[in-house]
Formats: structure tokens, C-alpha cells, sequence
């Protein structure tokens, strides 16, 4: 039963969970996809582009698009807000691509009960909160405040990994990247309820 009508990948974990290395290393074996690119109140760090790591606006801009009900999720996080805009979304998933999420466990939980049917949820991890506290420290990014504030969040996130579909441990990029390689692929079969409904009531072809 062949269908275009797209899936959705979504991808939680902390931050320093290895989620942006982990995707960058299957990104061109998984056919055509969509890397949906949240909007987000925060500043802009070093090295960051707009339009290509988030899309930067002000408090005030994102309070206008959650007034107009642009987003197919958003959460204040860290102090900022993030958020997904469905036009984009919808648009790829209408071209037959695999949507692609990094979000939290809020925005899944949302895209989940939205879009569940066409959906497959992973949750990356390192293997330890002590070998995420070191990551954290060493890429030199965030204040000792910021680093603190994203353990004790990672320490609630982990809490709900159940709610997720499949959980990838990352201890080893390349077994991490290929265990999600395989995910991705997976995720593309998923098939919507409603093409479901529609192949069981032609499968039913003999009149009785």
C-alpha cells in the first residue's frame, strides 16, 4: 500500500544529547525530508544563521503568531519561547517527505496527539546525567547558571520517555546514527488511518 502523503520523525532529548551530530550523519540516507526549523525568541548564538538553525524573533513577534494560530506547537523553555509554524509542515507533508522535528518533550506530546497516525517518536539520550554535565561544560557555550537550569530539566525530561516510540541511547555516534538511520526509514512506512479505513474497505471486494 503505497502512500505520499508523508511522515514525521520527531527528535527530543537535552540539550548535549547529540541529536544535531546524530541526524547529520544519516541526513542523506534517508530520501527526501524536511528539517523543520523552529522560530524562537532566544538570542542568536555564535555561528548561528537565521533562517537556517531557527528562525530569531522578538517576544512580541511569536506572541502575534501564537494570536493568529501559526504554530503546530510552541513552549517556553529556558526562558524563551519555541515553536513550530504547520504551513511549512503541511506543504512537505503533501510532497510525500519525511518531516523532521528536534523538539522537547512539551512539542511532542502536541505533535503526538495532532498528527499521531503519520508520527514516530525517538528520544536521545547520553548514557549518563553525568556525561551530559560534562558535555555541557565542555562545549563552552552557556553560563554555569544556563548549564544547571538544562540538568534539571534533562532530570524531568527523562521521566517521560516512555511517551516516546523508541529510545536511542548516545554512547557511540556511529551505533547511535545507525540505529536511527534505521528508524527513519521505518517511520516513512507508517501509514495514516484513513488510507487504512480506505484499503480495508476495497480489500473487502467479495459481496457476501
Amino acid at each position: 500500500m503505497n502512500h505520499k502523503t508523508g511522515a514525521i520523525l520527531v527528535l527530543s532529548g537535552p540539550s548535549g544529547s547529540g541529536k544535531s551530530s546524530i541526524l547529520n550523519e544519516i541526513i542523506y540516507d534517508i530520501g527526501d525530508c524536511y528539517f523543520s526549523i523552529s522560530t524562537t525568541t532566544r538570542p542568536i548564538r555564535e555561528g548561528e544563521a537565521d533562517g537556517i538553525h531557527y528562525h530569531f524573533v522578538s517576544e512580541e513577534e511569536f506572541k502575534k503568531d501564537i494570536e493568529e494560530d501559526h504554530f503546530l506547537e510552541y513552549a517556553f523553555v529556558h526562558g524563551n519561547y519555541y515553536g513550530t509554524s504547520i504551513k511549512p509542515v503541511k506543504q512537505a507533508l503533501s510532497e510525500g517527505k519525511l518531516v523532521l522535528f528536534d523538539i522537547d518533550v512539551q512539542g511532542n506530546t502536541v505533535v503526538t496527539n495532532r498528527l499521531g497516525d503519520i508520527t514516530t517518536s525517538v528520544f536521545i539520550s547520553p548514557p549518563t546525567l553525568s556525561e551530559l554535565k560534562r558535555r555541557l561544560e565542555s562545549r563552552s557555550t552557556d553560563e554555569q547558571d544556563v548549564i544547571d537550569r538544562r540538568l534539571q530539566m534533562a532530570k524531568k525530561e527523562i521521566q517521560r520517555i516512555s511517551e516516546y516510540d523508541f529510545v536511542v541511547v548516545n554512547d557511540n555516534l556511529e551505533e547511535a546514527a545507525n540505529v536511527l538511520r534505521v528508524i527513519a526509514q521505518a517511520a516513512r512506512m507508517k501509514i495514516p488511518g484513513n488510507l487504512i479505513n480506505e484499503f480495508v474497505q476495497k480489500w473487502e471486494d467479495i459481496e457476501q
